[in-house]
Order: structure tokens, then C-alpha cells, then sequence
């Protein structure tokens, strides 16, 4: 049993959440502005709030989805 796509794939995904995590302490910090994208909604009242990430998430699953193309390709 062949287990190097799976190992590849496991590769992969430590490294986006390595960047992911290094991103969200990055902004946690404040030292990456975070104003949101065109798309993100955002509504609640006085004492809650509803974050929509709509354009976050288009551009991420355009990104991603290009980069796992050029990785899987080879």
C-alpha cells in the first residue's frame, strides 16, 4: 500500500495551519491590521456581534485551491 499521497497531503495541511496560526498570533498582537474584505459582513447589537467572513472565504478558496493544483500536479 502506497501511503506517500497521504503523507503529502498531511504535509500540506501542517503547513497552512502553521500559517494560520502564525497569522491569527500575528493579528491577536495587533501587529497585522485586520479591516476585513468587501463581503464581510458584519451586524449585531449593544452586547453581541455576527462576524460573516463572505469575502475572507471566497479569496482563501481561490488561494487554496490554486496552490493545492500546483502542488498535486507534479
Amino acid at each position: 500500500m502506497d501511503l506517500s499521497g497521504l503523507g503529502k497531503l498531511l504535509l500540506v495541511l501542517a503547513g497552512v495551519l502553521a500559517v494560520l496560526g502564525l497569522l491569527l498570533v500575528l493579528v491577536g498582537r495587533g501587529l497585522i491590521p485586520h479591516p476585513g474584505l468587501p463581503g464581510d459582513f458584519s451586524f449585531g447589537g449593544r452586547t453581541w456581534r455576527v462576524y460573516v467572513p463572505l469575502g475572507t472565504s471566497i479569496v482563501l478558496s481561490v488561494l487554496l485551491t490554486i496552490g493545492l493544483n500546483l502542488f498535486f500536479r507534479r
